[in-house]
């Protein structure tokens, strides 16, 4: 299947969520449907209006805010109380601020990761999990795409996102990233929220798309994107061990949670390894490995697979 028509939401709003951020949210679909969130990836990506057409809108009541700092959210690329634990409890107070009992929760990348962490720490609040393009914050895995790995696919783009950081700093971009766009001086923080935001851009689908790295040139989106992913993984997501998602996949598995893993093949952002490790813990969710696609939620087997999932849960 493929998405469903441009729709306009029938409501807008902020949700004050702490003393410092409020969370800019809509509702868009059948305002008496099924209620479905989506979660966006980064962290610090935020939504587009794209988000909302994986639904079928006379079906589904369709959720979608913008995390901390993130979007439209206030205030911008705000990092002080921003973490993983602040944004899963952000996604309860959304909940039962719109009076929905459960929902569905749907995420990709680092909505992935979100929404397991929401699904494992409030389960008795997910009627269904859909997922795509596994992230399970393992130290391994933000290596593989800012440190070593990925440069082995894109070595022409990661000199781009390298190349701007001096070569005694090395051994540890993340950490040197984070300093220049933590720094006082705007243009620093510009120059290096472009050149981070341009890496993931270029590899973010099978074959580079100019559009998507075009992105880039929006310099405030890049500053709130490429400051906030930092900060959580130079934190390494804030979560108390190493791979401790997967080590309590046994939470969803005990309230029997059904789910959807999609997962693109030559994904090189969220490499197959992710989801895979996920399926063999948690094999009652359905396990799509699409063999034609990369990371995108935008390539065509991915947005059959989705689309199809929220088909297959209209009947939960």
């Amino acid at each position: 299947m493929s998405l469903y028509p441009a729709i306009e939401p029938f409501h807008a709003d902020h949700l004050k969520v702490s003393d410092i951020h409020s969370i800019w949210f809509e509702q868009s679909g059948n305002e008496k449907g099924k209620p479905v969130v989506f979660v966006h990836g980064g962290p610090g990506f935020g939504y587009s209006p794209e988000d909302r057409l994986y639904f079928d809108p006379a079906v589904y009541r369709i959720i979608i805010f913008d995390q901390r700092g993130a979007g439209k959210s206030l205030p911008t690329a705000e990092l002080k109380d921003n973490n993983t634990w602040a944004l899963v409890e952000d996604m309860e107070k959304l909940r039962i601020h719109l009076g929905i009992d459960k929902w569905i929760v749907f995420g990709g990348s680092w909505g992935s990761t979100l929404g397991l962490t929401y699904a494992i720490k409030h389960p008795t609040s997910v009627k269904a999990l859909i997922l795509r393009g596994i992230f399970t914050l393992r130290k391994s895995e933000v290596d593989w795409l800012y440190q070593e790995g990925a440069s082995h696919i894109f070595p022409d783009y990661f000199d781009l996102y390298a190349g701007p950081i001096p070569i005694d700093e090395r051994h540890d971009i993340l950490r040197a990233y984070y300093k220049r766009l933590t720094s006082p001086d705007l243009a620093v923080r510009q120059l290096f929220a472009k050149t981070w935001s341009l890496w993931e851009m270029a590899t973010i689908k099978m074959y580079p798309d100019p559009d998507m790295m075009a992105k880039v040139e929006n310099l405030e989106w890049a500053a709130q994107f490429a400051a906030i992913e930092c900060h959580y993984f130079v934190n390494d997501g804030f979560y108390e061990k190493d791979g401790w998602i997967l080590e309590n996949i046994g939470t969803i598995r005990e309230h029997k949670i059904p789910g959807v893993i999609v997962q693109g093949r030559y994904d090189v952002i969220c490499p197959t390894k992710s989801a895979y490790d996920l399926h063999k813990l948690w094999p009652e969710a359905d396990f799509q490995l699409i063999p034609d696609a990369g990371h995108s939620s935008k390539e065509p087997g991915i947005i059959k697979a989705l689309v199809d999932a929220c088909e297959t849960f209209k009947s939960l």
